[in-house]
């Protein structure tokens, strides 16, 4: 009794595995980050906070869940750390308490032609199977309903000794594939329109070409053809005979003799396939991107009407639905004829995917099609589709990691992914979240706020604490939290208006309106109610616009805000004429680039399957450039000391003075006007946060010539005082004369504008329907649509 007494009085000791509570950072310097120490707890919802350009991306996304995958990559054997993708220890001292991490980014699913929502979610496959089990009639195993396997034959004789001399023959094998013949499982098929090749009144000799960069005198394309003996180079491409026609476009690759050069001759239409079509489009030089759009058009496929299906795969059907028609439905209409089969035989298939459609619903997704290509997803929606194999996973005490997943969300849908995040840390797992949106932010349990400022002035943690904590700390996010912009008290008067009737591009329903010209329109509604459709699918081609869209700048580590703005080139030759030698000294990637590192500034060694180290060059220092040319000077100043320059000091150098130069300060000025002036002119592309990009998007789209800009949501990855940078901007372009188009769920923006085109009311067959027109304070006086209802909260009315 004494003993028992004695051991009830006495506590356990908490097990020494409960100590290991928080994720502990010491001493981190990725990109901007300076010497960041932070400890993170653990199964709560983190959310990092700060100005774009701050450090947040760098301290959560390659500090922490780099390092958490390089860990993880090593407990493999060489041999698959081989075909792995080698990652570098991020620069940081200590990583303590590292957890499993799963990154949700807004990272654009892939652009495979192939890939569809139903291919990336696994929701294919399970069909396949639905219709391999009960389709009628049976026409094979799930392979037959693939549009990405192709109906192969084969034939031939097998022989088989028993023992007895006995001989088994196969003459033919089939191996049924779901893939359209015709269109080989795209769904569409391209055509070139020769019109925008060549000039058919005109012979070779007299440039017939209108192919971009193919120059009569040019050796290896138009030489080729006038010089290669198949052609008549003097004779009008239409008065070519049926023979010279054939070899001037589909001749087959031969060696041909031009000036004494053996060089290859093939026929004009593979040419161009190899030379334009084979390659990314977004990764064209933009007069490139314009001439391929107007030389390849693409249709639907004939035989398969753009399923990308064999006839036999369209043929068996359950209750009167085949594959293709299941792949065309919405997605929440899809869930309830699932729902409405009843099949013991196939239970366990019909729940998983049951499942994973109410998942898409769930998550505000249902208004897609299992049809819809990947590629067309919009950030936010390609981060909430790879959400989805997240919501019903068995796994816990993992780190998941997000990039702003309230991304392409109208306000409406904020509280539903609010409630998925928490129930993610429900399970027992970390969650860490990039976020600006104050809804989200609100529900934190810690809250990191990084800054003061961005790029070089910021870095540094400014707050840590709870959502009171940092609403009283006195930072930037923190005197932002609450802001509520105001409705107008007056708005502008439209100079004219653009018609738009019947518009019918995906789910609008013949929408006939007219959007004001000379002022800010913003045109709202739901994720998926036609808001894209409207704008970017019915706007006549012809009515100047100049439209900037969610697609993310590519750029590889010699890419810079210089080189991707146009900067360099008026400073190339600025250099160039103040020095007399030619420009192409002042490019890093071409005749003035360091020999050692290339123009790379960093020497790269390769070492295997391991990290692979970057060392800066001792030749040229890190300046990329030789040491010859670095002894010419502007206004005192050598190009590799241009290039370091803010944006703000290399406004008031080309300005003014000795350096004055007139189209280098006009693109400087409008990095300026965007909020970029922190940057480095020559800072690698590679290091700039997602927000920075899209803005430097902006200022590059700024200088084209068009009477109407249209701007896809272009608050995304903006910080709250970032945005009031941005309505700046937008006042600006409108009172030069500019007609803006804005799609966008930011409500400050709403509240700013001068008209808003509400669509809705719902998303995919329950939206694409105007059902809002007027100037902000009619939209919350009505309170008649969910933007209305929103809107009015937002402002206190």
């Amino acid at each position: 009794m004494t003993m028992a007494t004695r051991t009830g009085a006495q506590s356990p000791a908490p097990p020494a595995s409960d100590s290991h509570d928080v994720i502990r950072v010491h001493g981190a310097r990725e990109n901007n980050l300076k010497n960041v120490d932070v400890e993170i707890p653990k199964r709560q919802l983190t959310v990092f906070t700060g100005v774009s350009g701050s450090g947040k991306s760098s301290l959560v996304f390659d500090t922490i869940a780099a390092e958490s995958q390089r860990l993880i990559n090593e407990t493999y054997s060489a041999f698959v750390q081989g075909f792995m993708p080698t990652l570098a220890r991020p620069d940081v001292d200590v990583l303590e308490g590292l957890t499993a991490a799963i990154i949700v980014d807004q990272q654009r699913m892939g652009a495979d032609p192939r890939s569809t929502v139903g291919t990336a979610t696994d929701a294919n496959a399970l069909l396949r199977i639905l219709f391999s089990r009960l389709g009628q009639p049976h026409i094979g195993p799930p392979i037959a309903f693939s549009f990405n396997v192709p109906t192969r034959t084969a034939s031939g004789a097998l022989n088989v000794d028993k023992g007895k001399g006995e001989r088994v023959v196969v003459r033919n094998a089939v191996y049924h594939g779901g893939m359209c013949a015709h269109c080989e499982g795209r769904g569409t098929v391209s055509d070139i329109d020769l019109t925008q090749l060549y000039d058919n009144s005109k012979s070779l000799a007299e440039g017939a070409f209108t192919i971009p960069g193919w120059k009569s005198e040019s050796f290896w394309t138009v030489q080729v053809y006038a010089e290669s003996g198949f052609l008549d180079p003097h004779k009008p491409i239409r008065d070519f005979t049926e023979q010279e026609m054939r070899d001037f476009l589909y001749r087959e690759p031969t060696k041909v003799k031009v000036n004494g050069v053996n060089l290859t001759y093939e026929g004009l239409i593979p040419k161009i396939h190899k030379s334009f079509l084979s390659k990314d489009r977004e990764a064209m030089q933009p007069h490139i991107r314009e001439f391929v759009d107007r030389a390849v058009t693409f249709t639907t496929c004939p035989e398969c009407d753009g399923t990308r299906l064999n006839e036999a795969a369209r043929s068996s059907k359950i209750k009167g639905i085949s594959i293709a028609d299941a792949c065309a439905m919405q997605i929440s209409d899809l869930a309830e004829w699932v729902r409405g089969l009843e099949e013991p035989s196939v239970a366990p298939l019909l729940a998983k995917l049951q499942h994973l459609l109410d998942s898409f619903v769930e998550i505000g997704l249902g208004y897609l099609a299992l049809e819809r290509p990947s590629g067309t997803l919009s950030g936010g929606e390609a981060q909430r589709t790879k959400m989805i194999r997240h919501l019903g996973s068995p796994l816990t005490d993992v780190t998941y990691v997000f990039d702003e997943p309230t991304a392409g969300l109208h306000p409406h849908d904020v509280q539903r992914m609010n409630d998925l995040l928490l129930r993610l840390r429900d399970k027992g797992n970390t969650v860490l979240v990039v976020e600006h949106e104050p809804e989200t932010i609100a529900v934190a349990d810690h809250i990191v706020d990084l800054g003061p400022g961005a790029g070089t002035a910021g870095g540094t943690i400014c707050f840590e604490g709870t959502v009171e904590g940092l609403r009283a700390s006195g930072t930037l996010t923190g005197r932002h939290l609450d802001d509520r912009a105001t409705l107008k008290q007056t708005v502008r008067t439209p100079t004219g208006k653009l018609e738009i009737r019947g518009a019918t591009t995906h789910n609008l329903r013949s929408v006939d309106v007219d959007i004001p010209l000379g002022v800010l329109v913003v045109v709202t509604g739901v994720a998926g109610s036609g808001k894209s459709s409207l704008v970017h699918g019915s706007i006549p081609k012809d009515a100047g616009v100049v439209s900037i869209d969610q697609t993310p700048i590519r750029g590889s580590r010699r890419s810079n805000p210089a080189t991707y703005t146009g900067l360099l080139d008026p400073i190339r030759k600025a250099f160039a004429k103040a020095n007399g030698v030619k420009p192409a000294l002042f490019s890093a990637n071409s005749e003035g680039a360091c020999p050692t590192c290339n123009g790379a500034g960093v020497v790269y060694t390769d070492l295997g399957m391991m990290a692979g180290v970057s060392t800066t060059c001792e030749d040229c220092e890190g300046k990329r450039f030789e040491a010859s040319v670095l002894e010419h000077k502007l206004a005192g100043r050598n190009i590799a000391e241009v290039l370091a320059m803010p944006v703000t000091e290399a406004v008031e150098f080309f300005g003014s003075g000795e350096a004055r130069t007139p189209a280098a300060h006009a693109i400087l000025e409008r990095l300026v006007d965007v909020g970029l002036g922190y940057l480095t002119i020559g800072q690698p592309l590679t290091t700039l946060s997602g927000g920075e990009r899209q803005r430097l998007k902006l200022a590059t789209h700024m200088a084209e010539k068009g009477g109407v800009y249209v701007l896809d949501e272009p608050t995304t990855g903006l910080h709250l005082a970032d945005v009031e940078q941005l309505l700046g901007l937008l006042d600006r372009l409108v009172d030069s004369g500019k007609s803006v188009i804005v799609v966008e769920h930011n409500q400050a923006v709403m509240a700013h504008a001068d008209w808003i085109i509400d669509l809705g009311p719902g998303a995919g067959h329950d939206g694409g329907r105007i059902v809002f027109e007027g100037t902000p304070a009619d939209l919350v006086a009505a309170r008649s649509t969910l933007t209305g209802r929103h809107l009015a909260a937002y402002v206190g009315a």
